[in-house]
């Protein structure tokens, strides 16, 4: 046996050996890397004879081919065997059956906001959203906020350290920012939600210095005080799920709306259970008004031609009244048990013809 073939049965025994991506490269360079044994024959050819060269020449070319095209042949099956372990390892037996209860469940604040959505959805409302930090004007000035209002003063408000102008950002206290940019760049008849986390400096049962909050807004040529209570009612029946509940508007004040009030609803409580649409009490669920002028001026509506309501409510405190959270600080202490018990299936979404509440 020649020297050639001996080599090229050696290298052939080699890869056929070789069981790994790994190994087969090993010989791969071994035989045709730059100092491998078929590069090296190949070198000895520039000091052959012409005769030498004329039978070496193919010899060695041949050789150099014929281990290249066994190389490729065990490098594709050595990856058609890799491939075949691992749908072997990662198959998925469909004829198992399901987990018994699927883990995780959706936070009572955002199945609340989808509740609160579907129901406005229903009416027209769109849905508008805005940055969690605001400017004074967005947040203070342009929502007719007096220079000396306690809003303004640090104990109230989350604020940054002033910039070189002397501005001051901060976390907005309300979603009602977005109310303004809103009426500054779209022209009316507006009909949106808003929402969207806030903040204040403010921490006990039933409040905490971030929550959550929806407001809404309608402007239009021709909105009045009936259209705004007429929306809140029948927002108040549908996310409460009841037949008729009774609801009465007291007035108050708020520097953005005039006139103002805050909607109660006639509630009874059983032990531990708020019970609405009964009983002689009154809770107080939300505030509203019809936009003031100031405000309609300070976005560029012609208040002469334009008025609209607007109206907020805390999604937090909601979820607590219907469905019997204690308190609102277990709402953010990120305790597993807790949203077990309180959670919702994440196949439940609210819709309004499926029911709100599962």
């Amino acid at each position: 046996m020649s020297d050639i073939e001996q080599l090229e049965s050696d290298l052939l025994a080699r890869i056929g050996a070789a069981d790994t991506g790994a190994a087969l490269e090993e010989v791969r360079v071994s035989a045709l890397g730059k100092k491998g044994a078929v590069s090296e024959k190949m070198k000895t050819l520039g000091k052959m004879s012409p005769e030498e060269r004329k039978e070496m020449g193919p010899a060695l070319n041949g050789l150099k081919t014929r281990i290249a095209e066994a190389i490729e042949t065990k490098k594709a099956e050595l990856e058609a065997a890799a491939l075949d372990a691992r749908l072997a390892s990662e198959k998925v037996d469909v004829t198992l059956p399901v987990r018994p209860e699927p883990k995780g469940k959706i936070h009572p604040v955002s199945q609340v906001t989808e509740e609160i959505i579907a129901i406005f959805s229903a009416m027209g409302f769109d849905v508008a959203e805005g940055p969690d930090i605001e400017d004074d004007f967005h947040n203070f000035t342009a929502l007719n906020f007096p220079p000396d209002h306690p809003a303004r003063e640090m104990h109230d408000t989350f604020f940054f350290e002033p910039k070189e102008d002397g501005q001051r950002m901060l976390l907005r206290t309300h979603t009602s920012p977005v109310q303004i940019r809103t009426m500054m760049t779209q022209k009316p008849p507006i009909r949106i939600i808003i929402p969207g986390r806030t903040f204040r400096c403010d921490s006990d049962q039933t409040h905490t210095p971030m929550f959550h909050q929806v407001e809404g807004l309608v402007i239009d040529k021709e909105t009045h005080m009936g259209h705004l209570k007429g929306v809140l009612e029948a927002f108040v029946k549908t996310f409460f799920e009841l037949d008729d509940v009774k609801t009465r508007f007291r007035p108050h004040f708020f520097p953005f709306t005039e006139p103002s009030a805050e909607m109660d609803v006639q509630y009874e409580r059983v032990g531990n259970e708020v019970r609405f649409g009964q009983g002689e009490k009154w809770m107080e669920i939300l505030g509203c008004g019809m936009v003031h002028p100031n405000v309609l001026k300070n976005c560029g509506l012609d208040p002469d031609e334009y008025q609209g309501f607007a109206f907020g409510v805390g999604v937090d405190r909601l979820a607590m009244l219907k469905y019997g959270i204690p308190d609102l600080r277990d709402f953010f202490t990120a305790d597993a048990r807790w949203l077990e018990h309180y959670g919702f299936d994440a196949a439940d979404q609210p819709s309004l013809w499926a029911g709100l509440s599962k």
